[in-house]
């Protein structure tokens, strides 16, 4: 099994940053890739970024693509996600979860295992 808890989110004015972080243990942190989705109030669940494995794939949703950075560290067990230029429709529960494939797949299907979520809010 897998553990994941997050941790760093809140309120935020647009255009600022936050850092998410994605506390794993349990099964071997090198066994899985990571992916970071977010579901505002009334809306779907939605792919946001992704890492594989080993770290050397990223993937980003087009919306997020070139403000949002995702990096894992091997030392901590920690996945983070860096969010810069934030807008008010990043509003959302950021959710991180474990996908055993080890790739790192956009569809929420893929993920086996979830973390609670955390609140960023980003006032306008």
């Amino acid at each position: 099994q897998v553990q994941l808890v997050e941790s760093g989110g809140g309120l935020v004015q647009a255009g600022g940053s936050l850092r998410l972080s994605c506390a794993a243990s349990g099964r071997a942190f090198v066994s899985y890739a990571v992916g970071w989705f977010r579901q505002a109030p009334g809306k779907e669940r939605e792919f946001v970024a992704s890492i594989s494995w080993s770290g050397g794939n990223t993937y980003y949703a087009e919306s997020v693509q070139g403000r949002f950075t995702i990096s894992r560290d091997f030392a901590k067990n920690t996945i983070y996600l860096q969010m810069n230029s934030l807008k008010p429709e990043d509003t959302a529960v950021y959710y991180c979860a474990a996908d055993l494939t080890g790739y790192g797949r956009t569809s929420y299907r893929s993920y086996t295992y979830w973390g609670q979520g955390t609140q960023v809010t980003v006032s306008s």
